[in-house]
């Protein structure tokens, strides 16, 4: 009776879960869906305990209690452009207990048969990869580690080698049809190397895929777990977590018109050859005033965030802005680059905070033949999804990324906060050109003063 009952928990758990990344893919009903997921985990933990006595409740309990309070706390606390390095971070702690889970069954030895060992390594493997990796994520986006690729040499060689003898007390401890203390906490600390190992060499302009891939294991390494325990659950949202995270890695590997294999291993961030030769040519600054007088009079404005606004959290400012502009007749509309910020949909949600409306936010294949047709475009901290380069020039490192063509409208304004390069670490040709007029300052205030002299138009 108890096992029927456990396993009902656990079918409407995963109802929730599947409910809950349905309803995820859209803002309107993004809420609910996170919702709908916390009640599938709260049903799945109070089944488990019910069902397997509650001998331990009293420490379960405490357990549940703590991780709601730091998951509550961190997600009103964590201002927005912090929320990838969170979302590294709960991501590392799913792996990382994915693989002391494994750990634990292998030091009582409950299976000894050579799938059960199999899969214990195997878990363990990927969900300390993980959880070093997604440390060594949180560590480059909190600016902690430089976002640069840390390398040093024979670094590929070392890593193969690691792996390698990962693999061989892999297959010996299969072979020997259990785990000794020894070979388990080498493996164990091993995979722990081997996370730190791949991810340094990572660019800071790279995490979000790797965040994403991180996120994949994690989910692999609790499905495995899953078939560890008999757990129909945890293999069911493993599985989906794997799943939906190897598919958004793809989609942001394909937004940046680059192979996974070259995030991983490109070291991509370096000092690079190929930027564009920008030479001595100027800029040409402005002030609010001309930017109100040549917004304010225009038929169609279209407003890029990037990065830089959620830094400067002027999501509010810009939307005062966006509002004067409708008020005097100006059709305003969002265009937002795919991996725009550092996580895809950061912008979707900044904007969300500041009640833009969802149907004038357009992505890329959306809006980007409409560019030559628009009057003036309005960048707000976007760089490298901006830089013509990765149109224009063969030679540059992001040459063949999709980017937004802003270049081609008639007048483009480019709030900046100094004249640095983006992630990518290249200079932008946009902000050289005739067209294209430099705002420099930080985004709130700018913003703020371009209302102001909006309002004495």
């Amino acid at each position: 009776m108890s096992s029927t009952v456990l396993d009902l928990a656990y079918l409407a758990t995963s109802v929730c879960f599947i409910g809950g990344i349905m309803l995820l893919r859209s803002p309107a009903t993004a809420r609910t869906g996170n919702l709908l997921s916390a009640l599938g985990m709260a049903i799945a933990l109070v089944a488990t305990a019910a069902v397997h006595g509650l001998g331990n409740a009293g420490l379960l309990l405490a357990a549940v209690a703590v991780g709601a309070i730091i998951g509550v706390v961190s997600a009103q606390r964590v201002p927005m452009t912090a929320m990838p390095q969170m979302v590294a971070l709960f991501n590392g702690m799913g792996g990382g207990a994915a693989a002391l889970i494994s750990v634990g069954e292998a030091l009582h030895g409950a299976d000894t048969t050579a799938f059960a060992l199999a899969l214990g390594f195997l878990t363990i493997l990927i969900g300390f990869v993980s959880f070093a990796g997604s440390l060594v994520a949180f560590a480059k986006l909190q600016e902690i580690l430089t976002g640069r690729p840390i390398t040093f040499p024979m670094q590929k060689p070392l890593n193969g080698l690691v792996f390698l003898v990962l693999l061989a007390l892999g297959v010996y401890g299969v072979g020997a049809g259990t785990i000794s203390g020894a070979t388990l906490y080498v493996f164990a600390a091993g995979s722990l190397l081997l996370g730190l190992l791949v991810v340094l060499p990572i660019g800071g302009a790279d995490m979000p895929v790797v965040i994403s891939l991180l996120n994949s294991f994690t989910g692999l390494a609790a499905a495995a777990t899953g078939f560890l325990l008999g757990n129909n659950a945890l293999i069911i949202a493993g599985t989906l977590v794997g799943a939906s995270g190897f598919i958004l890695t793809q989609l942001m590997s394909r937004a940046m018109n680059r192979p996974l294999t070259n995030v991983l291993f490109g070291a991509f961030g370096k000092a690079q050859a190929g930027a564009a030769d920008v030479g001595e040519r100027s800029m040409r600054v402005a002030t609010p005033e001309d930017v109100a007088l040549l917004a304010g009079y225009a038929d169609s404005v279209i407003i890029v965030p990037g990065y830089g606004l959620a830094v400067a959290q002027a999501q509010h400012q810009l939307k005062t802005v966006a509002t004067l502009l409708e008020q005097r007749g100006v059709d305003v509309r969002y265009a937002i680059h795919p991996v725009a910020g550092r996580m895809p949909g950061h912008m979707n949600v900044l904007l969300a905070e500041a009640d833009v409306p969802y149907d004038k936010l357009y992505d890329l294949d959306q809006i980007n033949d409409d560019f030559e047709r628009t009057d003036v475009v309005i960048v707000v901290g976007a760089n490298d999804v901006v830089n013509p380069a990765a149109r224009d020039t063969p030679g540059s490192p992001i040459y063949g990324m999709p980017i937004l063509n802003v270049d081609k409208a008639k007048n483009v304004v480019v709030l900046k906060r100094g004249k640095g390069t983006g992630f990518a670490g290249i200079e932008n040709e946009l902000f050289y050109k005739e067209n294209t007029l430099m705002l420099f300052g930080d985004a709130k205030d700018s913003l703020a003063k371009l209302a102001e002299e909006l309002k004495k138009l």
